[in-house]
């Protein structure tokens, strides 16, 4: 299951770099730190479902909303739903 998020993730990123805005590749590369961490827990932690995946991000997404303007948070957060689609799918 984490080889199919970490694809999303590439084919998403590949997708931002080609046709994102400044604000676009901000958010994705903000977030894909997140995710790469993210990742590499639940494969420490064996848990690879969705929902796993799910809980740690919102957590990631509540310290980003600490750390960055609302402005900023929103683009990333658009980001992750995104993303999070992809994963979905």
């Amino acid at each position: 299951m984490l080889e199919k998020y970490e694809s999303a993730l590439e084919q998403w990123i590949t997708c931002v770099v080609g046709e994102g805005d400044d604000d676009a590749l901000f958010a994705c590369g903000y977030l894909q730190g997140h995710v790469a961490v993210v990742l590499a827990q639940l494969e420490t932690d064996g848990n690879s479902d969705l929902a796993a995946l799910e809980l740690k991000m919102v957590d990631c997404l509540e310290l980003a909303n600490r750390e960055l303007n609302d402005a900023d948070y929103d683009l990333v957060e658009q980001a992750w739903a995104q993303l999070r689609q992809r994963i979905a799918a």
